[in-house]
């Protein structure tokens, strides 16, 4: 499976850029209690900081605030996921557990601040391309909503839209059956290179130390 990123992203953000995890072998099943404690005292953690700040005060949403209105897409009717969960958070909405997969990368985008995309790889038809979403992109998403992806960052296979740093489709969602994932960091465009292969690093160290297997990173 080959990832691109398309030119027309690019020409509007020269320094966008895209963080892969591909995971083989890998184990999904209920979320251990260290994992489940560990998600819960950052989201109280969080809350309290949000308390005393604003949304932009957090330099990863900030930027994905920026990268939103940079590409043309509503800011006010459509969020990236990781403003989302902040917002859910402030409001003491805090995430139940799923399974073991959904929660780590649940922790690791409010740990870093950016959306994340987690995918089951056998779902996946083909090539990734990342592609400014159109009208004709559409998809039953995890928000249980057909949803349109115009001027949004998608994932797109042989099969058409899959993915996006707002909101992901049921085809490829990953279960307890999964044992291939491809983990998609929507990365910070000011985030160095060099810094982005040790956050995906320390990313992927955490993931197989709870689902076993073997990851291999990338950045676009």
């Amino acid at each position: 499976m080959e990832l691109t990123i398309n030119p027309k992203i690019i020409e509007i953000l020269p320094d966008f850029k895209i963080g892969t995890i591909h995971y083989n072998n890998i184990t999904v099943s209920d979320s251990p209690q260290m994992l489940k404690g560990r998600l819960q005292l950052f989201q109280e953690q969080l809350f309290f900081d949000l308390e005393d700040k604003e949304i932009t005060d957090f330099p990863g949403l900030l930027e994905w605030q920026l990268i939103w209105k940079a590409l043309g897409a509503d800011p006010s009717r459509y969020r990236p996921s990781a403003e989302a969960l902040f917002r859910r958070i402030k409001k003491q909405n805090y995430l139940p557990s799923i399974h073991s997969a959904v929660d780590m990368n649940s922790f690791l985008s409010l740990q870093y601040e950016i959306p994340l995309g987690l995918y089951d790889a056998d779902q996946i038809d083909g090539n990734v391309e990342i592609a400014l979403g159109t009208p004709a992109d559409q998809f039953e998403g995890l928000n249980n909503r057909l949803n349109t992806l115009t001027n949004i960052p998608v994932s797109k296979d042989d099969q058409g839209a899959f993915g996006s740093p707002y909101v992901d489709s049921r085809r490829t969602a990953v279960t307890d059956r999964t044992t291939n994932a491809l983990h998609i960091f929507y990365l910070r465009p000011s985030m160095e290179r060099d810094t982005a292969l040790e956050l995906l690093q320390a990313a992927a160290n955490m993931f197989t130390g709870i689902h076993g297997g073997n990851a291999e990173i990338a950045v676009l």
